[in-house]
């Protein structure tokens, strides 16, 4: 129950996190395209940042459970410490001052905020770097800017995903549709960005084929299969969805509607395994 409820808060504070910093990104992007659906856009991106916070600092504060393997382990000052000084402290107070400053960064209007905001997601996608799997490897100097761009990549379509639905929803058609096409084709390069990043990081990490066929292969299976899904989503947001919404079509957002949850149901569900191969899972094991 302990490795459960651990191992769930960090999932759930890597989604909001990455969403935080995705959303960022977007706005970024296309904050000057949009009109309509942009305080809208900016109100959801203060909101995951904050959810991202707070997620944070109750893992940190309940992965000694984990470690001690009782509820008690909350109240042991030594494995708190040695927490905080360790890397996973170090991870956790750099993507506390990423979300800070992201919030900081979303509350605040115009070209300024923004520029502060997406500071604040880099600084998130860093945290990343500092523990785990990748830094404790030799070849650090190379997995790490790989987890970094991985990273990125991950975050922008996670985050940009519902402030696309916003967009189809509430900007004209002409505005949607441009915005959507623009998305798309970033995104139809991200995926496979993150897909190669992925295959070079487990190149890296894993000793031998046989490794594939351990608990950490199957896991890093399980998302390669899922980035090939949202690669065929993405395709078909761009080719039919955003022409559709372009013309007016209003089933053509319904159906991008459905195409969204469906691509932030799988991005889920790859960050869900990540945060448990990372916490249960040995390279190699």
């Amino acid at each position: 129950m302990a490795d459960f409820v651990a191992i769930g808060l960090r999932a759930l504070a890597y989604a909001a996190a990455l969403s935080a910093a995705g959303a960022a990104m977007f706005v970024w992007l296309f904050g000057e395209s949009i009109d309509l659906s942009a305080r809208r856009i900016r109100a959801l991106t203060s909101t995951a940042a904050l959810a991202g916070l707070l997620l944070s600092i109750a893992h940190a504060i309940v992965e000694p459970v984990r470690l001690a393997g009782a509820w008690s382990g909350i109240l042991d000052a030594s494995l708190q410490a040695m927490l905080l000084g360790s890397d996973f402290g170090t991870t956790t107070a750099v993507r506390i001052l990423g979300l800070l400053t992201l919030l900081a960064g979303s509350r605040r209007p115009g070209r300024a905020g923004d520029g502060l905001a997406l500071a604040g997601a880099v600084l998130i996608a860093v945290s990343f770097a500092f523990m785990g799997h990748t830094a404790a490897d030799p070849e650090r100097w190379l997995l790490a800017p790989l987890l970094v761009a991985h990273l990125v990549a991950i975050a922008f379509w996670l985050g940009a995903l519902w402030p696309l639905a916003a967009v189809a929803s509430h900007e004209a058609p002409a505005v949607a549709g441009a915005v959507i096409g623009r998305f798309s084709g970033i995104a139809v390069g991200a995926v496979p960005a993150i897909f190669v990043a992925g295959v070079a990081m487990a190149s890296l990490l894993l000793p031998d084929w046989s490794s594939l066929w351990t608990a950490y292969g199957f896991s890093l299976m399980a998302k390669i299969a899922g980035f090939s899904t949202l690669m065929a989503l993405a395709a078909l947001n761009k080719w039919r969805f955003g022409p559709g919404i372009a013309r007016g079509d209003g089933a053509s957002v319904v159906a991008l509607r459905r195409s969204i949850a469906v691509e932030w149901l799988l991005i889920l569900a790859v960050v869900a395994v990540t945060a448990t191969m990372t916490a249960l899972f040995a390279v190699g094991h």
